[in-house]
């Protein structure tokens, strides 16, 4: 039996062949270190790793490739900007579907006297927009906000938040996890100030590689998260002042690099446009056979059929704006209450080979949201390489164990 991979939004697998052979080939025949020597491999290393600032610049619609800050991911950056930016006595508005990621720094920043109110969402996890305003307090100085729930798929109108952060002049930090790489992100249309990204997953990276894209004028504002050896401005004993060396101290993940950039070839030349509309009609088809199952709670989906995620094209104007259906990244979350999910999970690997995801996802405070805390859910995330027959074959397997521990709880 072919194992079936649904667990795309922990790490995207398989990866592009490319991609490993990227890596491989950075450890063979390169293994140098960048902006430290002065000899052919080192030079390779630096346009590699330059072409793919211009490159992640481009599919995100940055300001200037100095302005993306490598990193080890997306929480790495989340911590980079928000401890960079913070300072006692400032306030910030987080949605209430925030991954750890987010919530564990600004915890921490609590002790520092920072502090923090979390925008309530409806049942389906949508913020509640109209009560932004009266959230604001004097001390507001940024929003947080994953741009899609790593628990429901659900997307959050980036461009209205962005649009509101500028009219009341906060910094506006959007946790792309899920969507960098399957849903296009345009960040001056949603006038995003710092876009954090992760390399493995819908990007298509290996792991360990990721980063934040600052608007201009940002980074200088930022304190560095970690000061020491740049390769630049070695006769001071300051961290430089220019981008991106100003955030990037030690030593870079370079065969991260080789292999980010051999899976922003193949986006490219697959195109983010067809990506996301291939994992969109996948995930409607198993939504269609989920809502079949009726001891299934689908979480934060509504009854009828939902929307394909299409990015977002233009900002609105107003919170008042007409509202909009609402878009899902390939995330399902599912419950079916009085069956234990651990042991469904655990039979859907064991018997079906199908690999999922079952708890709380690091994310407690979606789950909150969902109602759903402590128990969690079993996740399915869909990646663009999963096919209909496995789309098939996972509703089938969950039909049949459902009914199967139904009928052993019952006895």
């Amino acid at each position: 039996m072919t194992p079936i991979y649904l667990d795309n939004a922990a790490t995207s697998f398989p990866k592009p062949p490319e991609v490993a052979e990227a890596v491989y080939d950075f450890m063979k025949n390169i293994g140098t270190n960048i902006n430290r020597g002065g000899y052919r491999n080192a030079y390779r290393a630096e346009n590699t790793v330059f072409e793919t600032r211009e490159r992640l610049c481009a599919l995100f619609r940055g300001p200037d490739p100095r302005n993306l800050i490598f990193s080890s991911g997306v929480t790495a950056s989340l911590n980079l900007v928000l401890k960079g930016f913070l300072k006692e006595g400032d306030h910030v508005l987080v949605s209430s579907l925030e991954h750890n990621a987010v919530m564990r720094p600004l915890m921490q920043l609590r002790s520092r006297g920072i502090s923090f109110t979390r925008i309530p969402t409806d049942s389906m996890g949508q913020m509640k927009l109209s009560l932004l305003e009266g959230l604001l307090r004097d001390n507001t100085r940024a929003l947080v906000c994953t741009h899609a729930s790593n628990v429901s798929g659900l997307i959050h109108p980036a461009a209205l938040l962005g649009n509101f952060c500028r009219r009341h002049k906060l910094l506006f930090v959007l946790d792309c996890a899920q969507t960098a790489g399957s849903v296009p992100i345009d960040m001056e249309k949603m006038q995003i100030d710092a876009l954090c990204f992760t390399g493995h997953k819908s990007l298509l990276g290996p792991q360990g590689i990721g980063g934040v894209l600052l608007r201009d004028g940002l980074g200088e504002e930022l304190s560095p998260l970690i000061s020491g050896g740049t390769g630049s401005r070695s006769d001071s004993e300051e961290m430089p002042d220019f981008l991106p060396d100003r955030l990037e101290a030690g030593t870079m993940n370079l065969p991260g690099i080789y292999g980010l950039s051999a899976a922003l070839s193949f986006l490219e030349r697959t195109g983010i446009e067809n990506i996301a509309g291939r994992e969109a009609a996948l995930t409607e088809r198993l939504l269609k056979r989920l809502r079949e199952i009726p001891a299934l709670r689908i979480l934060g989906h509504p009854d009828a059929p939902s929307s394909s995620p299409k990015g977002e094209d233009s900002a609105h104007d107003a919170l008042e704006a007409a509202p909009q259906a609402p878009a899902y990244c390939p995330v399902l979350s599912l419950q079916a209450p009085g069956l234990p999910l651990s042991e469904l999970a655990f039979r859907l690997d064991e018997r079906f080979h199908i690999s999922s995801r079952v708890g709380l996802h690091c994310a407690p405070s979606a789950h909150r949201a969902f109602g759903s805390f402590p128990e969690g859910s079993l996740r399915l995330s869909i990646g663009y390489f999963n096919t209909e027959e496995e789309i098939d074959r996972t509703a089938d397997a969950l039909q049949e164990l459902i009914l199967e521990l139904s009928r052993n709880s019952s006895v």
